[in-house]
């Protein structure tokens, strides 16, 4: 039976990729950071069968000895590095704790698997935010890098710290370029689900209106189901390398909006301009959406769409999941949420 560590567990793709790899008879491990109520995030979604399966290690990828000694205990066949501060609006109000989580703790984590678990093959959870001020279009493993925030930033150091670990010591670790990838377990506080959580809201009348910022934003959305199998498949390459995983469509925030809204039955008419733009009700005239330049980042990644011929030639990955199927799974989640908390 194979080994897994999983950092970041608790999160959006910790929850699909403990899905995917229990389901092909892996022993699961993750690390969880420790919190008072010693919650398990997304965790808590999964069968009370498959929680019984994972062994959890509660403390910090900031801590070296505590990620030391887990390394020298699991002595995993396969370490998959999701652990991040992944919010790119909060890494503008504190990039030092950006740069500390996604810098410091990508480097514990490599340094104890070159020390303690040289044979462990390594995925790290790269990000189309690298690219940032797009230098290319669309952006593959070969476009320049031109990251735009702290977050963009910290995961590219996270990003040449692998591969240089990989080609100083012959360890077989592995950088997963991934575009934007969102699904019903994605945070609130992303836009996507921030969204399709409002759309559900407002359509039980407990919500009046959606804000937004910059919404000609254009991003390559994808299912997050399908880019955890992506992140297996790299592992099980022949060598290790750089992948793109992307649709190689892009999307406004806009027509997120849009499509998130038909989903309950609500056509949007947008009118106006820049921080003016209101986007109504086409039946009843009511606005539902407005711009609140609150939400602009200081720096705004205007364009991503992701090349992944390479995946697709190397690792027989594709995205299965259509946008318009996307955003509806998420809508229909959040529906039902609200609607059973209001029955609780």
């Amino acid at each position: 039976m194979k080994k897994a560590l999983i950092t970041g567990i608790t999160g959006q793709d910790g929850y699909y990729l403990t899905k995917l790899l229990l389901k092909k008879g892996y022993e699961v491990h993750g690390i969880v950071r420790r919190n008072s109520q010693n919650s398990i995030g997304n965790l808590r979604y999964l069968s009370e069968e498959e929680r019984e399966q994972i062994t959890l290690h509660w403390g910090d990828i900031t801590d070296n000895l505590f990620i030391d000694n887990v390394m020298k205990t699991v002595q995993p066949d396969e370490v998959y590095h999701l652990a991040a501060q992944s919010f790119v609006g909060f890494s503008f109000e504190n990039p030092k704790f950006t740069y500390d989580v996604n810098i410091g703790g990508t480097l514990n984590m490599v340094n104890a698997v070159k020390e303690y678990s040289p044979s462990s093959r390594f995925y790290f959870a790269a990000t189309s935010e690298l690219y940032g001020k797009v230098q290319e279009v669309p952006q593959r493993e070969t476009t320049p890098f031109y990251p735009r925030s702290p977050y963009g930033v910290s995961k590219l150091a996270g990003f040449w710290t692998v591969k240089n670990y990989r080609e100083s010591y012959d360890l077989f670790m592995s950088n997963g370029i991934l575009f934007n990838h969102e699904s019903p377990m994605r945070g609130p506080e992303f836009v996507t689900r921030k969204i399709t959580l409002a759309v559900a809201r407002i359509y039980y009348n407990l919500q009046d209106c959606l804000e937004l910022g910059n919404l000609n934003a254009k991003r390559d959305w994808g299912f997050a189901g399908d880019y955890v199998y992506g992140m297996w498949k790299m592992l099980q390459h022949s060598k290790p390398d750089d992948f793109v995983l992307a649709t190689n469509e892009t999307h406004t925030v806009r027509e997120f909006a849009e499509e998130a809204f038909k989903v309950v039955g609500i056509d949007i008419e947008w009118e106006g301009e820049g921080v003016n733009e209101i986007g109504r009700d086409a039946n009843s005239g009511k606005i539902l959406v407005k711009v609140n330049p609150k939400y602009f980042r200081p720096c705004e990644v205007d364009l991503l769409i992701g090349d992944y011929s390479k995946a697709k030639r190397e690792l027989g990955w594709e995205p299965k999941t259509k946008f318009k199927d996307l955003v509806k799974m998420m809508v229909e989640a959040d529906l039902e949420r609200v609607a059973n908390g209001l029955k609780g």
